[in-house]
């Protein structure tokens, strides 16, 4: 008899960033009030679920996310590098998709070159690799159980085009994968048998 496993991929809430910059890895983006009470409602959405396992990406923003569950759920939170924002030679800069200004500048076309990679930052099969590492990594310590990894928007795109064998370029404006929301994993055994999608903070993504 197998044991069903879960591993839910929480990403975390709206950050303050009024200057409107892709801050990436930077350091110094915290969440704004409007993502502390996202991230509430996600600790209260999953505060009767059997999760026993509780990561997050080392970066501000998703460390104060998996607070709010923490205190819910009386666990610890394990940072673990693997969970971190893709890396992108752009951060820093406003990259908004109306900043025509940005994307004519000379000077960034060497970056645009192979959107494939892509060329602008970490190559997508190298965070299909981690991010399967540490699903697997959490899967095992959380075996018949729950796990919950804070990490960011790319991250959790990409390992599940991955696991649904879809092709892992693609246009940014067409992730599923909103603030504060949940792609879970389910596994029977060692088999991943289904991937969900929910927003338990859905009532506050029109704030954003």
């Amino acid at each position: 008899m197998t044991e069903t496993t879960v591993v839910h991929l929480l990403r975390h809430g709206e950050v303050y960033n009024p200057t409107g910059v892709l801050y990436g890895r930077l350091p110094g983006f915290h969440l704004s009030d409007n993502g502390r009470a996202m991230a509430d409602m996600v600790a209260k959405s999953i505060a009767n679920r059997d999760i026993v396992t509780l990561w997050s990406s080392p970066m501000e923003r998703a460390q104060e996310t998996a607070a709010a569950s923490a205190e819910v759920l009386k666990l610890p939170v394990t940072l673990d590098v693997r969970l971190t924002e893709a890396m992108n030679v752009f951060e820093g800069k406003k990259v908004a998709n109306d900043n025509r200004a940005f994307f004519r500048d000379p000077r960034n076309f060497w970056h645009f070159r192979d959107p494939r990679r892509p060329s602008w930052g970490e190559a997508y099969r190298d965070v299909v690799a981690r991010m399967k590492s540490v699903i697997d990594d959490a899967r095992a310590e959380s075996r018949g159980h729950e796990a919950l990894l804070v990490s960011h928007q790319l991250p959790i795109w990409i390992i599940r085009l991955a696991t649904e064998s879809k092709r892992l370029w693609h246009d940014p404006r067409r992730r599923q994968c909103s603030l504060a929301s949940l792609t879970t994993f389910t596994f029977d055994g060692d088999r991943l048998v289904s991937v969900g999608y929910s927003e338990p903070a859905a009532a506050l993504l029109k704030n954003v």
